[in-house]
């Protein structure tokens, strides 16, 4: 089994905010979703964001409050899964809550702990 990233952006922390009562509903199915993937043993790890951040762009090392790409494109948060392939995780990723709002999910493979122990041993 492979590791991939899951990264989400978009969803609830959008311009279009949910009253209480459909937050409360929206962050349910993101626990039962994530839940699912537990027990059918794909969640490695992951976590939401907060709200706010900083962007620090350019040579020059300006630091901007917030995301500098817009609201459409904050990314809200993360999840770590194992998959036989791309496209098991992506099957998986499209399960997701976030779509019900708009959102996005990016699927990005993460390198085998053998390729990341010699690029470190390497810098």
């Amino acid at each position: 089994m492979s590791k991939f990233m899951f990264v989400f952006r978009g969803g609830p922390v959008m311009p279009q905010r949910l009253a209480p009562q459909e937050l409360q509903l929206h962050l349910r199915k993101w626990s039962d979703w994530v839940g699912t993937l537990a027990r059918e043993g794909h969640h490695v790890g992951g976590s939401p964001l907060e709200n706010q951040g900083r962007t620090i762009h350019g040579a020059s090392r300006t630091v901007f409050d917030g995301p500098q790409a817009g609201m459409k494109d904050v990314i809200t948060g993360n999840v770590i899964v194992e998959a036989a392939s791309l496209e098991a995780a992506t099957e998986l990723a499209k399960a997701c809550p976030v779509f019900e709002l708009n959102g996005s999910v990016e699927v990005w493979p993460l390198p085998n702990e053998a390729m990341a122990v010699r690029a470190s041993a390497a810098e």
